[in-house]
Protein backbone atom coordinates (compact mmCIF):
# COMPACT_ATOMS: atom_id res chain seq x y z
CA UNK A 1 0.00 0.00 0.00
CA UNK A 2 1.03 3.50 -0.84
CA UNK A 3 -0.46 5.14 2.09
CA UNK A 4 -3.76 6.02 3.80
CA UNK A 5 -4.29 7.45 3.55
CA UNK A 6 -4.74 3.16 4.10
CA UNK A 7 -3.62 5.77 3.48
CA UNK A 8 -4.95 6.25 1.32
CA UNK A 9 -7.00 5.85 2.08
CA UNK A 10 -6.04 8.42 4.51
CA UNK A 11 -6.13 10.95 3.92
CA UNK A 12 -6.45 13.02 4.57
CA UNK A 13 -4.25 13.16 5.85
CA UNK A 14 -1.17 13.09 6.67
CA UNK A 15 -3.12 10.19 5.44
CA UNK A 16 -1.72 10.46 2.36
CA UNK A 17 1.74 10.82 2.31
CA UNK A 18 4.19 7.78 1.08
CA UNK A 19 7.22 9.78 1.68
CA UNK A 20 9.46 8.81 4.73
CA UNK A 21 10.89 10.45 7.05
CA UNK A 22 14.47 10.28 7.87
CA UNK A 23 13.44 8.19 11.25
CA UNK A 24 14.99 5.02 11.73
CA UNK A 25 12.81 2.01 12.96
CA UNK A 26 12.95 -1.32 13.40
CA UNK A 27 9.71 -2.62 15.73
CA UNK A 28 8.91 -5.79 16.01
CA UNK A 29 5.15 -5.88 15.82
CA UNK A 30 4.21 -9.86 16.10
CA UNK A 31 5.96 -11.59 13.18
CA UNK A 32 6.75 -7.93 11.49
CA UNK A 33 9.29 -5.58 11.38
CA UNK A 34 7.93 -2.01 11.45
CA UNK A 35 10.60 0.26 9.48
CA UNK A 36 8.79 3.40 9.52
CA UNK A 37 5.44 5.31 10.27
CA UNK A 38 4.08 6.99 6.76
CA UNK A 39 0.89 8.07 7.61
CA UNK A 40 -1.76 8.83 10.88
CA UNK A 41 -5.69 9.39 10.77
CA UNK A 42 -8.03 9.59 13.19
CA UNK A 43 -8.62 5.48 12.71
CA UNK A 44 -5.47 4.20 11.84
CA UNK A 45 -1.41 3.80 11.56
CA UNK A 46 0.23 3.42 8.89
CA UNK A 47 3.80 1.59 8.82
CA UNK A 48 6.42 0.70 6.45
CA UNK A 49 7.03 -2.52 7.47
CA UNK A 50 8.89 -5.96 6.63
CA UNK A 51 7.75 -9.31 6.69
CA UNK A 52 10.20 -11.98 6.98
CA UNK A 53 10.40 -15.66 6.39
CA UNK A 54 13.06 -18.84 5.48
CA UNK A 55 16.30 -18.80 3.98
CA UNK A 56 16.38 -15.06 3.98
CA UNK A 57 12.78 -13.96 1.98
CA UNK A 58 11.42 -10.55 2.69
CA UNK A 59 9.17 -8.94 1.61
CA UNK A 60 8.17 -5.38 2.14
CA UNK A 61 4.60 -4.44 3.12
CA UNK A 62 2.28 -2.02 4.50
CA UNK A 63 0.81 -2.43 8.17
CA UNK A 64 -2.46 -0.49 8.93
CA UNK A 65 -3.03 -0.92 12.49
CA UNK A 66 -6.09 0.48 14.62
CA UNK A 67 -5.54 3.46 16.98
CA UNK A 68 -5.39 1.90 20.06
CA UNK A 69 -8.30 4.00 21.78
CA UNK A 70 -10.30 2.09 19.52
CA UNK A 71 -9.80 -1.09 20.64
CA UNK A 72 -11.62 -0.39 23.72
CA UNK A 73 -14.95 -0.04 21.00
CA UNK A 74 -16.46 -3.54 20.35
CA UNK A 75 -19.07 -2.31 17.45
CA UNK A 76 -16.03 -0.75 15.80
CA UNK A 77 -14.14 -3.55 15.92
CA UNK A 78 -16.72 -5.82 15.04
CA UNK A 79 -17.55 -4.14 11.86
CA UNK A 80 -13.75 -3.18 11.19
CA UNK A 81 -12.97 -6.96 11.22
CA UNK A 82 -16.05 -7.97 8.75
CA UNK A 83 -15.06 -5.37 6.46
CA UNK A 84 -11.46 -6.68 6.54
CA UNK A 85 -12.56 -10.05 5.71
CA UNK A 86 -14.61 -8.92 2.66
CA UNK A 87 -12.50 -6.83 1.06
CA UNK A 88 -9.58 -9.65 2.02
CA UNK A 89 -11.01 -11.45 -0.85
CA UNK A 90 -10.65 -8.89 -3.55
CA UNK A 91 -7.38 -10.33 -5.33
CA UNK A 92 -7.90 -8.66 -8.06
CA UNK A 93 -4.63 -5.91 -9.95
CA UNK A 94 -6.28 -2.41 -9.45
CA UNK A 95 -7.21 -3.30 -5.62
CA UNK A 96 -4.93 -2.92 -3.05
CA UNK A 97 -4.15 -7.09 -1.66
CA UNK A 98 -4.30 -7.13 2.00
CA UNK A 99 -2.58 -10.05 2.92
CA UNK A 100 -3.16 -10.91 7.03
CA UNK A 101 -5.52 -9.57 9.34
CA UNK A 102 -4.69 -10.21 13.03
CA UNK A 103 -4.02 -8.95 16.75
CA UNK A 104 -0.77 -8.26 18.31
CA UNK A 105 -1.91 -7.72 22.30
CA UNK A 106 -4.73 -4.82 21.92
CA UNK A 107 -3.97 -3.82 18.67
CA UNK A 108 -6.05 -5.09 15.47
CA UNK A 109 -4.26 -4.50 12.62
CA UNK A 110 -4.60 -5.28 8.48
CA UNK A 111 -1.37 -5.99 6.70
CA UNK A 112 -1.54 -5.31 2.71
CA UNK A 113 0.66 -4.36 -0.54
CA UNK A 114 2.95 -1.76 -0.39
CA UNK A 115 2.44 0.31 -3.60
CA UNK A 116 5.84 2.39 -4.45
CA UNK A 117 3.73 5.62 -5.72
CA UNK A 118 1.69 7.99 -4.90
CA UNK A 119 -2.15 9.10 -5.01
CA UNK A 120 -4.18 11.21 -6.86
CA UNK A 121 -4.49 13.56 -4.44
CA UNK A 122 -0.46 14.54 -4.21
CA UNK A 123 -0.35 13.95 -7.81
CA UNK A 124 -2.07 16.56 -9.94
CA UNK A 125 -0.85 19.15 -7.36
CA UNK A 126 3.08 18.07 -7.89
CA UNK A 127 2.24 18.20 -11.47
CA UNK A 128 0.62 21.89 -11.82
CA UNK A 129 3.39 22.66 -8.98
CA UNK A 130 6.13 21.76 -11.96
CA UNK A 131 4.06 23.55 -14.31
CA UNK A 132 2.62 20.93 -16.42
CA UNK A 133 -1.33 20.21 -16.82
CA UNK A 134 -2.47 16.67 -15.70
CA UNK A 135 -3.34 16.10 -19.00
CA UNK A 136 -6.87 14.62 -19.20
CA UNK A 137 -6.15 11.32 -21.36
CA UNK A 138 -3.78 10.30 -18.44
CA UNK A 139 -7.23 11.32 -16.28
CA UNK A 140 -9.31 8.71 -18.24
CA UNK A 141 -7.02 6.15 -18.33
CA UNK A 142 -7.13 5.97 -15.04
CA UNK A 143 -10.24 6.51 -14.25
CA UNK A 144 -10.54 2.94 -16.34
CA UNK A 145 -8.76 1.15 -14.22
CA UNK A 146 -10.45 2.43 -11.51
CA UNK A 147 -13.53 1.31 -12.93
CA UNK A 148 -12.61 -1.90 -13.50
CA UNK A 149 -11.15 -2.75 -10.14
CA UNK A 150 -14.50 -1.25 -8.60
CA UNK A 151 -16.55 -3.57 -11.08
CA UNK A 152 -14.83 -6.57 -9.69
CA UNK A 153 -15.53 -5.58 -6.23
CA UNK A 154 -19.05 -4.99 -6.82
CA UNK A 155 -19.92 -7.67 -8.54
CA UNK A 156 -17.91 -10.21 -6.47
CA UNK A 157 -19.57 -13.41 -4.84
CA UNK A 158 -18.59 -16.09 -2.28
CA UNK A 159 -18.22 -19.56 -2.88
CA UNK A 160 -21.58 -20.27 -3.16
CA UNK A 161 -22.39 -17.40 -5.63
CA UNK A 162 -24.03 -15.41 -3.18
CA UNK A 163 -23.23 -11.66 -3.56
CA UNK A 164 -20.82 -9.75 -1.59
CA UNK A 165 -22.85 -6.56 -1.97
CA UNK A 166 -19.35 -4.72 -1.19
CA UNK A 167 -19.68 -1.17 -2.03
CA UNK A 168 -16.67 1.00 -0.96
CA UNK A 169 -18.06 4.07 0.16
CA UNK A 170 -15.07 6.36 0.08
CA UNK A 171 -14.05 6.84 -3.52
CA UNK A 172 -11.54 9.90 -3.01
CA UNK A 173 -8.06 11.84 -4.56
CA UNK A 174 -6.85 9.60 -1.48
CA UNK A 175 -7.75 6.51 -2.16
CA UNK A 176 -6.73 6.08 -5.73
CA UNK A 177 -2.99 4.97 -6.05
CA UNK A 178 -0.72 5.38 -9.24
CA UNK A 179 2.84 3.25 -8.64
CA UNK A 180 5.47 4.02 -10.25
CA UNK A 181 5.41 1.49 -12.55
CA UNK A 182 2.00 3.30 -13.88
CA UNK A 183 -0.25 0.52 -12.05
CA UNK A 184 -3.45 1.89 -10.73
CA UNK A 185 -4.67 0.86 -7.13
CA UNK A 186 -8.01 1.55 -5.17
CA UNK A 187 -7.34 1.69 -1.55
CA UNK A 188 -9.38 0.95 1.77
CA UNK A 189 -12.15 -1.13 0.52
CA UNK A 190 -14.36 -1.86 3.69
CA UNK A 191 -12.86 0.55 5.93
CA UNK A 192 -15.23 3.23 5.59
CA UNK A 193 -18.25 1.15 6.95
CA UNK A 194 -16.38 0.82 10.24
CA UNK A 195 -14.59 4.24 10.39
CA UNK A 196 -18.46 5.44 10.26
CA UNK A 197 -18.83 3.89 13.58
CA UNK A 198 -15.81 5.88 15.17
CA UNK A 199 -16.97 8.06 18.16
CA UNK A 200 -14.70 10.94 17.39
CA UNK A 201 -13.55 12.34 13.57
CA UNK A 202 -11.78 15.49 12.87
CA UNK A 203 -13.96 17.69 11.45
CA UNK A 204 -11.36 18.61 8.68
CA UNK A 205 -11.84 14.97 7.50
CA UNK A 206 -15.77 14.68 7.44
CA UNK A 207 -15.62 17.55 5.30
CA UNK A 208 -13.76 16.07 2.79
CA UNK A 209 -14.91 13.01 2.43
CA UNK A 210 -18.58 14.50 2.43
CA UNK A 211 -17.30 16.52 -0.88
CA UNK A 212 -17.16 12.92 -2.94
CA UNK A 213 -20.13 11.38 -1.11
CA UNK A 214 -23.48 10.48 -3.19
CA UNK A 215 -27.12 11.97 -2.48
CA UNK A 216 -28.48 8.66 -1.08
CA UNK A 217 -24.85 8.35 0.47
CA UNK A 218 -25.97 11.79 2.39
CA UNK A 219 -29.30 11.22 3.55
CA UNK A 220 -28.92 7.56 4.88
CA UNK A 221 -30.18 5.18 2.43
CA UNK A 222 -28.74 1.78 1.55
CA UNK A 223 -26.16 1.97 -1.15
CA UNK A 224 -25.34 -0.31 -3.74
CA UNK A 225 -22.17 0.18 -6.60
CA UNK A 226 -23.91 3.34 -8.04
CA UNK A 227 -22.86 5.08 -4.78
CA UNK A 228 -19.63 4.73 -5.90
CA UNK A 229 -19.96 5.42 -9.31
CA UNK A 230 -21.56 8.75 -8.26
CA UNK A 231 -18.52 9.58 -6.28
CA UNK A 232 -15.87 8.76 -8.78
CA UNK A 233 -18.00 10.79 -11.19
CA UNK A 234 -17.44 13.56 -8.72
CA UNK A 235 -13.57 13.04 -8.78
CA UNK A 236 -13.20 12.32 -12.64
CA UNK A 237 -15.25 16.33 -12.51
CA UNK A 238 -12.41 17.44 -10.32
CA UNK A 239 -9.48 15.96 -12.90
CA UNK A 240 -10.60 17.07 -16.37
CA UNK A 241 -11.76 20.56 -15.04
CA UNK A 242 -9.43 21.19 -12.46
CA UNK A 243 -12.54 22.43 -9.72
CA UNK A 244 -14.31 20.02 -7.12
CA UNK A 245 -17.77 19.61 -7.47
CA UNK A 246 -19.45 19.97 -4.04
CA UNK A 247 -18.13 22.62 -1.33
CA UNK A 248 -19.45 24.63 1.45
CA UNK A 249 -18.35 27.10 4.29
CA UNK A 250 -19.34 23.59 6.95
CA UNK A 251 -20.80 20.22 6.12
CA UNK A 252 -24.50 21.42 6.19
CA UNK A 253 -23.95 23.47 3.32
CA UNK A 254 -21.87 20.51 1.44
CA UNK A 255 -24.18 18.32 1.53
CA UNK A 256 -27.11 20.34 0.54
CA UNK A 257 -24.69 21.31 -2.69
CA UNK A 258 -24.72 17.26 -3.17
CA UNK A 259 -28.46 16.80 -2.59
CA UNK A 260 -29.49 19.97 -4.09
CA UNK A 261 -27.52 21.56 -5.70
CA UNK A 262 -27.50 22.26 -9.30
CA UNK A 263 -24.35 20.23 -11.28
CA UNK A 264 -22.79 22.42 -14.42
CA UNK A 265 -21.06 20.50 -17.24
CA UNK A 266 -17.86 20.35 -16.93
CA UNK A 267 -17.33 22.48 -20.62
CA UNK A 268 -18.90 25.38 -18.19
CA UNK A 269 -15.33 25.24 -16.42
CA UNK A 270 -13.23 24.30 -19.17
CA UNK A 271 -14.13 24.87 -22.61
CA UNK A 272 -12.26 22.13 -24.39
CA UNK A 273 -13.53 19.44 -22.49
CA UNK A 274 -14.88 16.93 -25.49
CA UNK A 275 -18.84 16.47 -25.43
CA UNK A 276 -18.19 12.47 -25.21
CA UNK A 277 -16.25 12.97 -22.16
CA UNK A 278 -18.87 15.39 -20.70
CA UNK A 279 -21.82 12.82 -21.62
CA UNK A 280 -19.92 10.26 -19.42
CA UNK A 281 -19.34 12.48 -16.10
CA UNK A 282 -23.00 14.15 -16.44
CA UNK A 283 -24.64 10.21 -16.59
CA UNK A 284 -22.21 9.33 -13.62
CA UNK A 285 -23.24 12.34 -11.65
CA UNK A 286 -26.74 12.21 -12.46
CA UNK A 287 -28.82 12.71 -9.24
CA UNK A 288 -31.38 9.63 -9.75
CA UNK A 289 -29.45 6.63 -9.30
CA UNK A 290 -31.49 5.43 -11.65
CA UNK A 291 -30.65 6.59 -14.36
CA UNK A 292 -26.88 6.60 -13.62
CA UNK A 293 -24.66 3.96 -14.94
CA UNK A 294 -25.99 1.07 -13.22
CA UNK A 295 -22.14 -0.78 -13.16
CA UNK A 296 -18.70 0.25 -12.83
CA UNK A 297 -18.27 -1.89 -16.64
CA UNK A 298 -20.89 0.57 -18.73
CA UNK A 299 -18.77 3.39 -17.19
CA UNK A 300 -15.60 1.68 -17.99
CA UNK A 301 -16.84 0.91 -21.51
CA UNK A 302 -17.69 4.53 -22.61
CA UNK A 303 -14.63 6.03 -21.33
CA UNK A 304 -12.71 3.43 -23.25
CA UNK A 305 -14.66 3.66 -26.22
CA UNK A 306 -13.36 7.43 -26.29
CA UNK A 307 -9.84 6.43 -25.16
CA UNK A 308 -9.71 4.19 -28.28
CA UNK A 309 -11.02 6.90 -30.65
CA UNK A 310 -8.55 9.41 -29.18
CA UNK A 311 -4.84 10.08 -31.05
CA UNK A 312 -3.43 8.89 -28.06
CA UNK A 313 -3.95 6.41 -25.77
CA UNK A 314 -1.72 6.11 -22.53
CA UNK A 315 -0.32 3.06 -21.68
CA UNK A 316 1.04 2.09 -17.68
CA UNK A 317 4.50 2.77 -19.61
CA UNK A 318 3.47 6.28 -20.08
CA UNK A 319 1.77 6.97 -16.83
CA UNK A 320 5.09 5.84 -14.81
CA UNK A 321 7.07 8.07 -16.87
CA UNK A 322 5.01 11.01 -16.16
CA UNK A 323 5.37 10.04 -12.58
CA UNK A 324 9.08 9.71 -12.60
CA UNK A 325 9.29 12.71 -14.14
CA UNK A 326 7.19 14.90 -11.90
CA UNK A 327 8.71 12.43 -8.53
CA UNK A 328 12.24 11.67 -9.34
CA UNK A 329 13.89 13.56 -6.12
CA UNK A 330 11.32 12.19 -4.20
CA UNK A 331 11.64 8.14 -6.10
CA UNK A 332 15.76 8.64 -5.10
CA UNK A 333 15.15 9.28 -1.90
CA UNK A 334 12.80 6.87 -0.57
CA UNK A 335 15.07 4.50 -2.11
CA UNK A 336 17.57 5.94 -0.05
CA UNK A 337 15.20 5.73 3.13
CA UNK A 338 14.79 1.89 2.28
CA UNK A 339 17.69 1.27 2.51
CA UNK A 340 18.83 2.83 5.58
CA UNK A 341 16.00 1.64 7.22
CA UNK A 342 16.41 -2.09 6.26
CA UNK A 343 20.48 -1.75 7.67
CA UNK A 344 19.20 -0.32 10.89
CA UNK A 345 16.75 -2.31 11.33
CA UNK A 346 19.28 -5.61 10.41
CA UNK A 347 21.54 -3.82 12.93
CA UNK A 348 18.84 -3.87 15.97
CA UNK A 349 17.74 -7.24 14.95
CA UNK A 350 20.98 -8.51 15.66
CA UNK A 351 21.79 -7.05 19.18
CA UNK A 352 18.44 -7.94 20.57
CA UNK A 353 18.03 -11.54 18.66
CA UNK A 354 15.53 -13.19 17.51
CA UNK A 355 13.42 -12.60 20.94
CA UNK A 356 11.95 -8.75 20.50
CA UNK A 357 8.79 -8.60 22.10
CA UNK A 358 5.66 -6.85 20.33
CA UNK A 359 5.37 -3.18 21.72
CA UNK A 360 2.13 -0.97 22.00
CA UNK A 361 2.59 2.28 20.88
CA UNK A 362 0.65 5.23 22.28
CA UNK A 363 -0.06 8.55 20.00
CA UNK A 364 -0.68 12.14 20.98
CA UNK A 365 -3.51 12.00 18.57
CA UNK A 366 -5.36 9.23 20.45
CA UNK A 367 -6.86 12.53 22.55
CA UNK A 368 -8.96 13.88 20.04
CA UNK A 369 -7.00 14.87 17.29
CA UNK A 370 -4.55 17.05 17.50
CA UNK A 371 -5.31 18.78 20.51
CA UNK A 372 -2.49 17.52 22.79
CA UNK A 373 0.06 17.63 20.05
CA UNK A 374 -1.22 21.19 19.09
CA UNK A 375 -0.90 22.23 22.91
CA UNK A 376 3.33 20.97 23.44
CA UNK A 377 4.34 22.19 20.09
CA UNK A 378 2.66 25.60 19.93
CA UNK A 379 4.45 28.79 20.86
CA UNK A 380 3.93 29.58 24.62
CA UNK A 381 2.12 25.97 25.24
CA UNK A 382 5.21 25.74 27.82
CA UNK A 383 4.92 27.14 31.03
CA UNK A 384 8.03 29.40 30.41
CA UNK A 385 7.81 30.94 34.18
CA UNK A 386 9.13 27.70 35.22
CA UNK A 387 11.76 28.03 37.04
CA UNK A 388 15.13 25.64 36.99
CA UNK A 389 15.37 24.10 40.52
CA UNK A 390 19.12 24.05 40.56
CA UNK A 391 19.75 27.29 38.98
CA UNK A 392 16.88 29.72 39.69
CA UNK A 393 16.95 30.90 36.26
CA UNK A 394 13.91 30.79 33.90
CA UNK A 395 13.90 27.16 32.19
CA UNK A 396 12.14 25.73 28.90
CA UNK A 397 9.56 23.95 30.41
CA UNK A 398 11.58 21.59 32.61
CA UNK A 399 10.98 22.38 35.69
CA UNK A 400 13.47 19.89 37.88
CA UNK A 401 16.25 17.39 36.67
CA UNK A 402 17.08 14.50 39.01
CA UNK A 403 19.73 12.35 37.00
CA UNK A 404 18.54 11.49 33.65
CA UNK A 405 14.98 12.36 35.10
CA UNK A 406 12.79 15.79 34.50
CA UNK A 407 9.42 17.04 35.39
CA UNK A 408 7.46 19.26 32.51
CA UNK A 409 4.56 20.80 33.00
CA UNK A 410 2.13 21.12 30.26
CA UNK A 411 -0.76 24.08 30.10
CA UNK A 412 -4.15 22.52 28.72
CA UNK A 413 -7.64 23.43 28.07
CA UNK A 414 -10.75 22.05 29.97
CA UNK A 415 -11.54 20.72 26.65
CA UNK A 416 -8.38 18.75 25.69
CA UNK A 417 -7.50 17.75 29.85
CA UNK A 418 -11.59 15.92 29.50
CA UNK A 419 -10.52 14.16 26.56
CA UNK A 420 -7.50 12.90 27.94
CA UNK A 421 -9.60 11.52 30.84
CA UNK A 422 -11.95 10.16 28.56
CA UNK A 423 -8.94 7.93 27.21
CA UNK A 424 -7.59 7.27 30.93
CA UNK A 425 -10.83 5.74 32.22
CA UNK A 426 -11.39 3.71 28.95
CA UNK A 427 -7.98 1.98 29.60
CA UNK A 428 -8.13 2.10 33.02
CA UNK A 429 -5.33 4.26 33.62
CA UNK A 430 -4.59 7.36 35.61
CA UNK A 431 -4.63 10.39 33.50
CA UNK A 432 -0.93 11.00 34.48
CA UNK A 433 -0.06 7.39 33.13
CA UNK A 434 -1.90 7.98 30.31
CA UNK A 435 0.01 10.96 29.03
CA UNK A 436 3.53 10.00 30.56
CA UNK A 437 3.20 6.94 28.09
CA UNK A 438 1.85 8.90 24.98
CA UNK A 439 4.83 11.24 25.29
CA UNK A 440 7.15 8.53 25.71
CA UNK A 441 6.13 6.90 22.82
CA UNK A 442 5.75 9.97 20.90
CA UNK A 443 9.27 11.36 22.07
CA UNK A 444 10.69 7.81 20.46
CA UNK A 445 9.05 8.00 17.41
CA UNK A 446 10.50 11.57 17.04
CA UNK A 447 13.70 10.67 17.47
CA UNK A 448 16.19 10.10 14.77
Amino acid sequence: MQEPANASSTRKKSKSSQSMSSTNRGTRFGKYSLLNRIAVGGMAEVFLARQEGLEGFEKTICIKRIRPHLSSQPNFVQMFLNEAKLAAQLNHPNIVQIYDLGRVNDSYFIAMEYISGRDMSRIIPKAEKAGISFPMIYALRIASNVCEGLYFAHTKTDAYGNPLNIVHRDITPENILVSFSGTVKIVDFGIAKANTQLEQTRAGEIKGKLSYMSPEQCMGHQLDARSDIFSFGSVIYEWVTGYKLFTGENEMAILKSIIDGKIYPPSYFKEDVPEAVERILMKALDKDKNKRYQSAWEMQFDIDTYLASSEFTPSNIHLSNFLKQIFGDEIEREKELLVKHKEESDRREGQKGQGGGEEEILELEDVGGRALTDSIMKKGALDSSLDDTASGKKGSGVRSRRGDHGELRIKLSADEIEALQRVADRNKISIEQLTREMLRSHVKWLAG
